[in-house]
């Protein structure tokens, strides 16, 4: 039988460099615990052991920051990534054996490529920009880093079709491989009653994550203006298509809650919003289906509805049913993206596509609110609020050092509210800088600073709780300013 994919309309409120930027892991992210019904989902979807389940979130954890600071490292000689869940590895793809060197010293696989991860991108994008000649049989194309080419599928026997769009599009076919698929994408609608919020007369879609001052969810839901109940609100932004995203803002008498609805009775705590690697587990929220885990398969994916198409999403093994749009999908402890739409259901399995999370964010200057969990014991410093002129701290670090500040501490706020840090480093050094939440039984990043520069701007509305700041010597060595602000 045909498989559809649909925009799943109609959820819950789910309420020297290398060997160095690995061992950054340690301290700047600690691997998220496993919350109650994630290893049962994982066993259940991906044919795990218990064991197998707790090895591979560990195993993926590592990946994940490794992969980052890979990508930081490589810069242009990066043809992607993906996670080996055979050999539990890393994965990178690079231009050249010198890349392959430094990604094989920081515990990574490594194979030789013919293009960057960036030049994929470009040649995507002329598919993107080519939509109007796009034919009806084309329902989907993606980057493929596992394959190094654009993965183009083509509906029944039609690929002459595809290959025909590709060539106008001014692609060269040897960066393509056109494969047949049974996919046909359609949004689907459908009100029925459940644990999830509601638009207009009554069509029905799930949360995606908690936001300051709402909710973030999938575009094909509710255009700008239209109102939603339980929770009570109205879409200040939504793009659809050639996007699929939305921003609710809620009104007053309800409380965000950052963390996402097992289905199992319990909840898994939002950390913040890292990408996992492609071949990661990632796991789906849904008020029709609950919740649902699989895999990411291609990060940057189109996918053609009827309504037109939406570009730069996730593609995933992850099954979805109608019900589920907009609903949460999260690896580990990381917010990974809304639910776009899919194919199949969960009974004989599909693809589901997830709009990226930072997207959205960045798009409307939007912060994640994250799980605050039990604070620490001990009796926390205060520091006095100011701005990024305000607070001052100082130090020196080594290459690949890192500091904790407030003076090797921790700060604690009772109120929702902006954090704001500015890190200075020395001249010709790259300086990251991190902002951690304490999350019950470990600090977790919730924002961070991490571009090529010695110089960082971090700001991040969070909810009541502990905080600190870690400033990290990638590269290069010497004195830091850091001037902080809080609640």
């Amino acid at each position: 039988m045909a498989r559809r994919i649909t925009a799943l309309l109609s959820a819950t409120v789910a309420t020297a460099g290398a060997v160095v930027a690995v061992s950054l892991s340690a301290e700047a992210a600690p691997a998220p615990a496993a919350a109650d019904g994630m290893h049962a989902a994982m066993q259940r979807d991906l044919g795990l052991s218990a064991n197998q389940a707790t090895s591979r979130i560990a195993n993926e954890d590592r990946a994940t920051k490794a992969d980052r600071a890979l990508r930081k490292q490589l810069a242009n000689r990066h043809g992607g990534s993906w996670y080996d869940a055979g050999r539990g590895k890393l994965v990178v793809a690079v231009t050249d054996s010198g890349a392959a060197a430094a990604a094989r010293s920081a515990g990574a696989d490594a194979v030789v490529v013919s293009r960057t991860e960036a030049q994929l991108d470009d040649l995507k994008a002329k598919l993107d920009a080519n939509l109007a000649r796009s034919p009806k049989t084309v329902p989907a194309w993606y980057v493929d880093v596992t394959s190094n080419k654009i993965v183009v599928k083509s509906r029944g026997s039609a690929l002459a079709a595809a290959r025909a769009f590709v060539a106008a599009s001014g692609v060269p076919a040897d960066a393509v491989a056109v494969e047949a698929s049974d996919e046909a994408p359609r949004k689907l609608i459908d009100v029925v009653g459940g644990n999830a919020y509601y638009i207009g007369s009554g069509t029905r879609c799930s949360v995606g994550f908690s936001v300051n001052g709402g909710f973030i969810t999938a575009g094909h839901c509710g255009r700008t203006g239209a109102t939603t109940t339980t929770p009570s609100g109205t879409f200040a932004g939504s793009s659809f298509p050639g996007n699929d995203y939305a921003f609710v803002r809620v009104n007053s008498g309800n409380t965000m809650i950052g963390a996402v609805n097992n289905y199992s009775g319990g909840r898994v705590a939002v950390a913040g919003s890292t990408e996992a690697p492609v071949g990661s587990s990632i796991c789906r929220s849904g008020s029709t289906t609950g919740w649902h885990c699989g895999t990411i398969q291609a990060r940057n994916s189109s996918v053609t509805y009827p309504e037109g198409t939406i570009t730069g999403l996730i593609r995933t093994s992850v099954c979805a049913e109608p019900g589920d749009s907009g609903g949460s999908a999260i690896s580990g402890g990381q917010a990974q993206g809304v639910t776009s739409g899919g194919s199949g259901n969960c009974s004989s399995g599909g693809t589901t596509y997830f709009q990226p999370v930072n997207e959205i964010l960045q798009v409307y200057g939007l912060s994640l609110i994250t799980n605050g969990g039990t604070p620490p014991t001990t009796t926390p410093p205060t520091t006095p609020p100011g701005t990024c002129t305000g607070t001052t701290y100082t130090g020196s670090l080594a290459s690949g050092g890192q500091a904790i500040q407030p003076n090797n501490s921790y700060y604690q706020t009772s109120a929702t509210g902006a954090h704001r840090g500015c890190l200075s480093g020395p001249s010709g050094s790259d300086y990251d800088l991190y902002l951690q939440k304490w999350n019950g039984s470990s600090w977790a990043n919730v924002a961070s600073g991490t571009t090529p520069s010695n110089a960082e701007s971090v700001s991040y509305t969070g909810t009541a709780g502990y905080y600190r700041w870690q400033i990290h010597a990638y590269s290069g060595s010497g004195s830091y300013t850091l001037r902080a602000s809080r609640p």
